[in-house]
């Protein structure tokens, strides 16, 4: 069951990645990036990983794509801009898109049938408690320096960001 589940969403995803490259309206495009990126926390969610389901959800689903229509309603694009783009773009990502899926192909002819022993399979993996734990025991420190070093880009933002000091 969990591997037709991941069947789906992965078809999914990839169905609205493909309709994301080829939509001709904008605001469909950015549309069918969102259901990819809940898709992909489907995934996530499969592989029971569930903090980074969440995080895809809030972040890329959430914050980024709002900003994307935000700034697409903004712009106010017309129907008559999108006929004067150039294909070719669209045209390469098909093609680097044929040769990931040759890559993919050439690497599941090489894999060879191994049965993995669900016994020995920790559920715990990729649960918030335990990652947690870890943030907050073992890398306490290196936790502590990144979020100094996220302080410091704001705040050099802000500054950068300021007309008159």
């Amino acid at each position: 069951m969990d591997q037709f589940l991941f069947f789906l969403v992965a078809f999914l995803a990839v169905a609205s990645a493909v309709y994301f490259v080829f939509a001709r309206n904008p605001l469909y495009a950015i549309l069918s990036l969102i259901v990819t990126m809940f898709s992909i926390a489907g995934m996530y969610i499969l592989l029971n990983a569930q903090f980074l389901a969440i995080i895809q959800i809030i972040v890329y689903a959430g914050a980024i794509m709002v900003l994307f229509l935000y700034i697409l309603m903004m712009l106010n694009l017309n129907k008559e801009d999108e006929s004067k783009k150039n294909n070719t773009l669209k045209f390469v990502g098909v093609f680097t898109a044929g040769l990931l899926l040759i890559g993919v192909l050439g690497v599941f002819r090489g894999v060879q049938q191994n049965h993995i022993v669900v016994e020995n399979v920790d559920k715990g993996v990729g649960l918030t408690k335990n990652l947690g734990r870890l943030l907050f025991n073992e890398y306490v420190l290196p936790f502590e320096l990144a979020s100094i070093l996220i302080l410091a880009g704001i705040v050099g933002a802000v500054l950068i960001g300021k007309k008159d000091l």
